[in-house]
């Protein structure tokens, strides 16, 4: 590991076996997270964002693959961990509506981390208000059900009960895609402030790539299964390489005219998305790629830096 990295990911494969086939849901991706930085992974539906999430967490244990955390191994799923372990890498869930329990009131989901960490004993009550402050939700708010409060505010007190245990890691996933626009923005205000207040770690699971470009220090790119490129923010909106990157970027909506110029030239993809199932030989990408060559389709191509910090899995670059 190198100095300053929170977050190894070393080769993560995860594999499900259906009854069509095997799924390769993430499939051979390595990237790092370092102290107090956002890594946002994006990409369409089904290109194993979350999968890679949930594996990392120990929601699913690892086909193959390494994964270290401020320099040791993750052995396993979320069973094999030690609790300290769970204490210092928490998840905010993309729907707060399920993973709130609505038989709870507010306060005893954000007391139940911390009787489970035996935290704040006696004090348990405090802790929660200075949370709910935290997220800038009132304290009365403690004796309310989930049912009682909308879905922005759902999403606070999922981000609270997840600073609970005082983690140094956070893996939130599609944490404002179920909101209205106003709601996102107080959302990603709140985590950013938190991030400084408390240097947090973020793995910032999204599609939308116009909320990368106010919230992630680095960007990685993946399509089924596959990390095809990852740069720094700024790079990655006025540098991509990748032809999928691209796409991606010329099919943002913008308000402007100075934005639009900034928007790579525009892309269109041939075909659908390949089933996860049946995946094409080469590179994956191949089938619906404008600047496909003849070696794409034989041969995956391999991660290169092109320049510091930021590398991309393309053969136009191999060569």
């Amino acid at each position: 590991m190198v100095e300053g990295e929170i977050l190894v990911v070393e080769d993560l494969r995860k594999y499900f076996k259906t009854a069509q086939g095997v799924v390769r849901a993430v499939d051979g991706i390595s990237f790092s997270i370092k102290e107090g930085e956002t890594f946002g992974l994006v990409g369409e539906s089904g290109s194993g964002k979350s999968t890679t999430a949930f594996t990392i967490m120990g929601v699913y244990e690892p086909t193959g693959g390494r994964i270290f955390f401020k320099g040791k191994p993750l052995i396993g799923g979320v069973k094999k961990r030690p609790l300290s372990l769970k204490k210092d890498m928490q998840m905010v869930f993309q729907d707060p509506g399920s993973s709130l329990n609505p038989r709870k009131s507010i306060r005893e989901i954000i007391e139940l981390p911390l009787k489970v960490h035996k935290l704040y004993r006696g004090k348990e009550r405090k802790r929660a208000e200075e949370l709910l402050r935290m997220v800038g939700l009132p304290v009365e708010f403690l004796d309310r059900y989930p049912r009682a409060i909308g879905g922005g505010e759902k999403q606070l007190v999922a981000i609270a009960r997840a600073l609970a245990t005082e983690p140094s890691f956070i893996a939130l996933d599609e944490p404002t895609s179920a909101l209205d626009v106003s709601m996102q923005a107080k959302i990603i205000n709140t985590l950013l402030r938190i991030q400084e207040e408390l240097n947090l770690s973020y793995l910032f699971i999204t599609h939308n790539l116009s909320l990368m470009r106010n919230v992630a220090s680095r960007v990685g790119i993946m399509y089924l299964g596959k990390l095809l490129e990852v740069a720094p923010a700024s790079e990655f909106f006025h540098k991509p390489l990748h032809p999928y990157t691209k796409m991606l970027l010329s099919s943002v909506p913008v308000i402007t005219e100075e934005e639009e110029k900034l928007k790579p030239k525009k892309i269109v993809s041939r075909g659908e998305i390949p089933s996860p199932v049946n995946v094409p030989p080469g590179c994956t990408f191949h089938p619906r790629c404008p600047e496909c060559m003849e070696v794409c389709s034989k041969k995956e191509p391999v991660m290169i830096e092109i320049e510091p910090g930021h590398t991309v899995k393309c053969h136009l670059f191999n060569s």
